[in-house]
């Protein structure tokens, strides 16, 4: 089954980009899933349970490095999005 994540990040901090980017840059390093990143959020997808393990370390290991984080998602079901247009 595949899955799209909508995923925002808010570093409850001033300098809140580089910790944005530096998760953007390292779900980039996951080669089997597909990350593309807007002004305002990030569509990760890919097979439901290694994308869920992969945005749950990650998400982990934001909050470790920037303290204070939140954390907006969005989990759609990619199976059932093929047919829409």
């Amino acid at each position: 089954m595949k899955l799209v994540a909508e995923i925002s990040l808010y570093p409850l901090n001033l300098d809140y980009i580089p910790p944005i980017q530096a998760f953007i840059d390292r779900l980039n390093t996951y080669p089997q899933i597909e990350v593309n990143t807007s002004t305002t959020n990030t569509l990760v997808s890919g097979e439901y349970l290694p994308t869920m393990q992969i945005l749950a370390e990650e998400m982990q290991r934001s909050h470790q490095e920037i303290g204070q984080a939140i954390f907006v998602c969005k989990f759609l079901n990619g199976d059932k999005m093929s047919g829409r247009s």
